[in-house]
This record gives structure tokens, C-alpha cells and sequence, in this order.
């Protein structure tokens, strides 16, 4: 069988995301490609995300951050985006969904978007409702270990 011509291949465009939810959670490729495609049939319907074919081309997530390159269609970058910012939460997990930018190429989305700006995490003591707790410090913001959940806040809300 004989490949398309150039011409007539589909164009596609590969949107840098950035993912962050919990210190302990756990999110993974399949899960995260299952819950977009959930959000782009609910959000765009059934013919709009199969024309925006939206797919994970990379992924990788460790101790609550992480990042993926998304590819979908030219022409269709506006519905990704939307769709993106539709993923709330993966397998019961709350999830943070960010684009970092948008590229023609992988390599391009790569080396201008992702790996540059990790965020810098640390574990820490600190105070929260008169008791030392642990906490896990990422750019600013806190996330304290309360009984077995974890409870968001940025340093002013300590002081």
C-alpha cells in the first residue's frame, strides 16, 4: 500500500500540558487519555472530538507533577484546549491541567515548553491548626498533610 502524498497527509499540532494534583497521587498515561477523551465527547460531542482526534502522544507524572505533549489536529487546537481545561479529575484524583504552549512539532514542544520549568519540591514542618504537620512545599505553595488528606495553602496563609 502506498503512503499519502505530503499534501494530503493530516497536520497535526502538539500542545505542552502540564499536570499537577496531590503529592500522593497517582496518575498514569491510560487514565489521563481516557479521562480527555471524556471531556472532548462531553464537551464538543462525538463528531467534534473525532475530528480533533485528540491523543497523548507522551506522558510522564511523579510525586504530584508532571507533564504531556497532547497532538491534535490543525485547525482544531482551540477545541483541545477547551477540552483540556474540561479534565478536572483523573480515576478519582484532582487534577491541575495547564497548557504551556503550543508547536508544530514534538521536538519543538519539548524543548520550548516542557522539562524547563519544574517546579522545585521540598518536605517541610510546619504549623496548621496549633499542631506540627508535614507538609510538601511547591513553588509557593503548601500542601499539609492533615490526617491522611492533604489541604492546600501558600505561605501567608501560615504566617
Amino acid at each position: 500500500m502506498k503512503h499519502l502524498p505530503k499534501h494530503l497527509r493530516p497536520r497535526w499540532r502538539y500542545l505542552a500540558v502540564e499536570l499537577e494534583a496531590w503529592p500522593d497521587a497517582d496518575v498514569f498515561r491510560g487514565e489521563f487519555q481516557r479521562a480527555l477523551w471524556y471531556a472532548a465527547g462531553n464537551l464538543l460531542g462525538d463528531p467534534g472530538s473525532a475530528d480533533a482526534d485528540l491523543r497523548v502522544f507522551s506522558f510522564s507524572f511523579d510525586d504530584g507533577t508532571g507533564e504531556a505533549i497532547v497532538r491534535a489536529r490543525r485547525g482544531h487546537v482551540s477545541e483541545a484546549r477547551a477540552a483540556l481545561a474540561c479534565v478536572s479529575e483523573v480515576d478519582g484524583e484532582a487534577v491541575r491541567v495547564a497548557v504551556r504552549g503550543v508547536s508544530g512539532t514534538v521536538r519543538a514542544a519539548e524543548e520550548n515548553y516542557l522539562g524547563r520549568a519544574s517546579l522545585s519540591t521540598g518536605e517541610e514542618e510546619v504549623v496548621f491548626r496549633n499542631a506540627t504537620r508535614r507538609a510538601v512545599a511547591r513553588d509557593g505553595r503548601i500542601d499539609i498533610d492533615v490526617e491522611g488528606a492533604y489541604v492546600g495553602a501558600t505561605r501567608s496563609d501560615l504566617d
